[in-house]
């Protein structure tokens, strides 16, 4: 594949970077940073025993990001990987905890502290928030169960849009390569004790692959009332639509064949989306001791897929819809610590159909789960030692499944009941004015997602192939043991972690059997993760990370076989610099290292890696009055390299290429 920088020298470039900020030991600073994902209650960054990284609306306003994926790859330095071949990135997907083709079931992604992860193993409606509706976005690094039960395994990303007090009314057009158009809009307006927020965005783009147009609008409206003191209620209703050409892998080794063409199977195809809901909240001082909180969401989404170009005409229709509720109530007993007792309920329903034109026989799966959940998380100061904290929590959570399956023209039906424990435990010291280091152990685990269900029996239909039923399977657990640290000084910060973990029953994709199973013996990975920040001038700001992770099988003959699409080392380089009041300029790097295509760990180490590659965006802007242009440049090296790909045995090997150079101009307007 086309490699503009050699390896070496960017792991070169990136070391530097690093032990520049770290001797220079804008940062976020953890004594007056206040998040609510640690337990979903606000309290100070510097209280929460986790590696937690806090990207503010500026920082998302200053890159070269145009959609949330971008901003997680760019500003969060995490693993992003890309399947579409346009610039909108409608189908990424953030692996958090080096867990390969399962990513998007291990990494778990909230809107206001509600998950967006849908029941099935679809991919996450990014396009559904406004990126101009985002106040911050925390991202915990670590299992969370216990806060947040089901998927917590790899890391939270919790998308906050609460506005803030100010009035915010902006609206700006985007426009660049393969005739890509985005359009953002924020209205926010506070009349007395009622803030209004209305956000809408437009995209649309032809694609560089082949069959890789799409395009998608969402809206989002919000009203919150404060009721006095900390006391307020929201309600927040949302829609989005996306319609995507699906272009397919190309086939053999990733750099290998026309990475622009489509495959010949998937010319005409494609997914359309529609989802729409309502979010609410109401959150209540009850004395100067006790706070409640209730949130909750509903959710009605339909997608439509079709494959005219297959030797029969495929299409399926997939409408699910969700129901979720989450009070709960925090007691602070000042001395003593605080502590929060919740309970979780969401019911979700899903029903799939697919058909042909080769067969009048339709096939039809129907799911409904209910999931149950009670949690503590307690909080004590230990006073023996100023600064000393010991915390911990419990989660019991019970999943009723149920599904019919009529896929052979006789109906197949099965319910199951399974539950699962998390827990954790920790020690945090604040040893100095912001300035933490903490120890924990954590357990955390993931039901299977409605579709994991069912696997594929390709001699089905005439050897068309259909979907087979393969039972509901077991939850994965995961337990971590993990250390690290926060240190702000002057102008510098720098957090570290350092984990070991060990998962059961993982549940993953068999490609011998064409099911989906629970892994015999354990899979176990170990990784360290560093982030730091630094303002080396009144107008020069460094940043940098990076992540070594290591993910192998630990049972039988594939013992020390590394996990697919893990790679064992990344890194992030940021800069940005001020030449003036209306003149800046900044750029980022991301270098990803090889790693295993997906495939049976039988034959694993028999097989090539996907490459390693360098990815490099730089952009200038210019800020008059009320009036903002931005110049974005985008893999500047014209790299080209693909972010995922996998082994079939039939096929061999397949890969999805990642867009070259792309140009993106912006115009903003503050009104």
């Amino acid at each position: 594949m086309k490699q503009q920088f050699s390896s070496k020298f960017i792991s070169a470039l990136f070391c530097g970077v690093a032990i520049a900020l770290s001797t220079a030991v804008i940062a976020q600073n953890s004594q007056s940073t206040v998040i609510v994902s640690g337990s979903r209650f606000q309290e100070n960054l510097n209280e929460v025993p986790a590696n937690v990284k806090v990207i503010t609306r500026e920082e998302i306003s200053n890159s070269s990001s145009n959609n949330i994926p971008e901003v997680l790859s760019q500003i969060g330095g995490l693993n992003v990987k890309y399947s579409s071949g346009n610039p909108l990135n409608l189908d990424a997907s953030v692996d958090m905890g080096g867990y390969g083709a399962t990513a998007n079931s291990t990494t778990l992604i909230l809107v206001d502290g509600q998950r967006l992860n849908p029941i099935d193993s679809g991919t996450i409606n990014w396009e559904s928030i406004p990126i101009d509706s985002i106040e911050r976005i925390e991202v915990l690094q670590g299992g969370a169960s216990v806060q947040y039960g089901n998927g917590a395994v790899g890391g939270v990303i919790n998308i906050i849009t609460n506005g803030g007090a100010k009035n915010l009314n902006q609206a700006s057009v985007t426009y660049g390569s393969y005739n890509t158009l985005i359009n953002n809009a924020i209205l926010r307006n506070k009349l007395n004790d009622t803030t209004i927020q209305l956000t809408a965005n437009t995209s649309n783009t032809d694609g560089w692959r082949q069959n890789s147009a799409a395009n998608a609008y969402s809206f989002d409206g919000k009203v919150t009332q404060s009721l006095g003191g900390i006391d307020q209620i929201y309600a927040d209703i949302f829609f989005n639509h996306s319609n995507s050409q699906t272009p397919g892998s190309v086939l053999g080794q990733a750099g290998a064949g026309n990475p622009q063409s489509a495959r010949a199977a998937f010319i005409g195809s494609t997914t359309t989306t529609d989802n729409a809901g309502i979010r609410a909240g109401f959150i209540k001082a009850i004395n100067s001791q006790l706070t409640f909180d209730i949130d909750g969401i509903y959710s009605n989404k339909n997608s439509n897929n079709n494959a005219p170009a297959l030797p029969y005409t495929y299409f399926s229709l997939s409408p699910n819809w969700q129901l979720a509720v989450s009070p709960k109530m925090k007691a602070n007993f000042g001395d003593w610590g605080t502590t929060v007792v919740g309970y979780d309920f969401n019911q979700a329903s899903q029903s799939s159909s697919s058909g042909s034109t080769f067969s009048t026989t339709s096939l039809q799966q129907n799911v409904s789960v209910l999931n149950q959940s009670l949690y503590l998380v307690s909080r004590i100061p230990l006073m023996m030692v100023n600064g000393l904290e010991a915390s911990g929590g419990f989660r019991h959570q019970a999943q009723n499944a149920s599904t019919n399956d009529l896929s052979t023209g006789s109906t197949i039906s099965a319910s199951q009941k399974y539950s699962a424990n998390a827990g954790d435990a920790a020690l945090n010291y604040n040893y100095q004015s912001g300035q933490k280091i903490f120890i924990k152990w954590d357990q955390s685990y993931r039901f299977p997602n409605t579709d994991e269900f069912w696997g594929f029996d390709p001699n089905a239909n005439g050897g068309y192939g259909a979907p087979a039923f393969n039972g509901i399977l077991k939850p994965q657990i995961s337990q971590t043991y993990s250390a690290g640290g926060d240190w702000n000084i002057h102008q510098s910060h720098l957090s570290a972690l350092v984990f070991q973990s060990v998962t059961q029953n993982e549940i993953r994709y068999d490609p011998s059997t064409y099911g989906n199973i629970n892994t015999i013996g354990n899979i176990n990975r170990t990784g360290f993760i560093f982030d730091s920040s630094s303002n080396l001038t009144r107008n020069l700001t460094l940043a940098g990370g990076g992540k070594i992770q290591r993910s192998t099988y630990a049972t039988g003959s594939i013992s020390g076989v590394g996990v697919g699409l893990s790679p064992t080392l990344l890194l992030n380089a940021r800069a940005q610099y001020m030449f003036n009041s209306s003149w800046s300029a900044g750029a980022v790097v991301n270098y990803v290292g090889n790693q295993n295509y997906d495939a049976d760990p039988a034959i694993t180490n028999s097989l090539a890696k996907i490459p390693s590659y360098v990815a490099a965006d730089i952009y200038a802007s210019y800020k008059a009055n009320s009036w903002e242009s931005r110049l974005m440049i985008k893999n500047i090296g014209g790299n080209s390299y693909a972010t995922t790909g996998g082994y079939n045995p039939t096929k061999g090997y397949y890969y999805y290429p990642t867009t070259p150079t792309t140009y993106f101009v912006t115009a903003k307007y503050n009104f």
